[in-house]
């Protein structure tokens, strides 16, 4: 034990350096800033109206105290239904008889000690519980999304999670049901983290290689190997990324813009589609002025579609100006474009261009005035000839045989059901199926974090190679960068303005 204590030196420096880059790269998934939960909070979290059972739930250090206000007990066991009597705190008056279930924490939605009160659903009962809820101390009405948002300081739910458990409340249809219950079960949070977790350890590296390079003979091998490492993150992400926005249009729905020339039969085919009269029908030419924009559940996919003003290119009418201007508008945001005709149009039109679909398509949308090339290099058209009762037997043959392209009549709905299994096929196509295996990116937001990360992998593999020998210090700060923006997708770092859209839209309850 005669050692001196320069000979443990380099043991305390390199555990030093261990504990700074731990520092620099933490792998704990801890937000950056704690939700104050000094206050418990309460509220309905079943709809509310009259039926059979509502629920009201309660999170937040006082629950005990409120078990023993309401049912004289806090000796319930965990995740139980309990058959009690509710009582008011104040006046000592039965207000229901219901089940009542404790959830101690950290083993709860919030991670706090939570409880619920799955009373009769009356509105005398749900009052009476809001009135007896408001004399325990400490006890105070949550606001909208203050559970799940306590859920998610809590480390319950990253960002992601929370986004798919919003999306899950207002899926409207089968498919996004799918994909929104796949998000909040963790399928994009898992492979954000790998992401996530291979920039840590490669910016480690990096940063290792900077800070004590030399002294521990760490070999330049290192920056090659974390440079592959990055290659294939980038790629991943990359292949990510060209999606074709799929599981956005999923969420958001499908914009799909009826587009044609004054009195083709649009607004007729709108009906048809929704099955009642949404839009005015009438033999005067524009009648439609403004759009009028409707959502419809179509195989499992959600369709929204607009109906717009008749185009041309030249009117003197002001107000049909304006409303050929809002279609424009509307076929800027389009992914999916109803090109309408009618068989006297076409009939005339493609004979002169020898029934080529696309030479039809692209002389028709000039003659709306519209930027043909734009439109269909940019999104998907279904050319759809209308009137076809006007048609002789040998022209619909013809038409029969022509490829993307559908003959209808919305007289008499001649071929509408054959046009509904190619949209279905279509619809699809465009969203995709939801894979937890491969799980879709579904929020703008979250595309923005992801190309600003590769941006940042990006500029840091350019400025490296065997013979030029960057600024590190530059290059690690970039890699930093990276795992920011993949950070700010999953809460990690976390800023108030991003939490504020995330949980905007939550109804109160959950």
């Amino acid at each position: 034990m005669n050692q001196s204590i320069e000979h443990f030196v380099p043991v305390y420096n390199c555990i030093g350096k261990m504990l700074l880059l731990k520092r620099r790269f933490p792998l704990t998934q801890t937000p950056l800033k704690r939700y104050s939960s000094a206050s418990t909070i309460y509220a309905l979290s079943s709809a509310y109206g009259k039926c059979g059972v509502s629920v009201i739930r309660v999170s937040g250090p006082q629950t005990r105290k409120c078990l023993r206000s309401i049912i004289g007990s806090t000796t319930l066991k965990e995740r139980f239904a309990h058959l009690k009597a509710l009582y008011h705190p104040k006046t000592n008056e039965m207000i229901d008889k219901a089940l009542v279930l404790w959830f101690p924490g950290p083993s709860s939605f919030t991670g706090e000690d939570c409880c619920e009160f799955q009373v009769h659903g009356s509105l005398a009962v749900i009052s009476a519980m809001f009135d007896a809820l408001s004399q325990i101390p400490g006890l105070r009405p949550a606001k909208p999304g203050e559970f799940t948002k306590r859920a998610f300081f809590g480390n319950k739910l990253d960002l992601t999670e929370v986004e798919g458990l919003a999306d899950l409340i207002h899926a409207e249809t089968e498919a996004q049901r799918k994909q929104a219950l796949q998000q909040s079960n963790g399928s994009l949070s898992r492979l954000y983290d790998k992401w996530r977790k291979c920039l840590i350890r490669c910016a480690a590296h990096l940063e290792a290689y900077i800070d004590f390079g030399e002294d521990e003979n760490i070999e330049d091998d290192v920056i090659f190997q974390l440079s592959k490492e990055l290659i294939n993150v980038q790629k991943e992400i990359n292949a990510h990324l060209n999606d074709q926005r799929q599981g956005e249009m999923l969420r958001d729905g499908v914009r799909t813009c009826i587009i044609g020339a004054p009195n083709v039969g649009k607004s007729s085919f709108l009906n048809i589609m929704f099955q009642r009269d949404l839009a005015i029908v009438s033999p005067i030419a524009g009648t439609t002025r403004d759009p009028i924009e409707s959502t419809l559940s179509f195989g499992g996919y959600p369709l929204r579609i607009v109906d717009t003003a008749g185009l041309r290119a030249f009117t003197n009418d002001i107000i049909e100006q304006k409303g050929i201007q809002k279609t424009k508008k509307c076929l800027e945001d389009a992914d999916l474009v109803f090109l309408i005709t009618d068989a006297a149009h076409f009939r005339e039109k493609s004979s002169l261009i020898s029934s080529n679909i696309d030479s039809y398509c692209s002389e028709y949308l000039k003659e709306l005035d519209l930027n043909h090339e734009d439109i269909l290099k940019n999104k998907r058209v279904i050319l759809i000839v209308n009137k076809i009762d006007l048609m002789s037997s040998d022209e619909i043959q013809v038409l029969t045989n022509l490829p993307t392209l559908i003959g209808i009549s919305c007289k008499d709905k001649c071929n509408m059901k054959k046009f509904m299994d190619n949209l279905e096929n279509i619809l699809r196509e465009l969203c995709g199926s939801p894979s937890a295996e491969a799980p879709r990116l579904t929020h703008a937001r979250y595309r923005v974090h992801l190309e600003r990360c590769v941006d940042h992998i990006r500029e840091y593999l350019e400025e490296y190679s065997p013979d030029v020998y960057p600024d590190m210090a530059i290059s690690a700060l970039k890699l930093r960068n990276a795992i920011k923006d993949i950070e700010r997708i999953t809460g990690h770092v976390s800023t108030d303005d991003i939490l504020d859209v995330v949980f905007k839209d939550f109804c109160i309850g959950k």
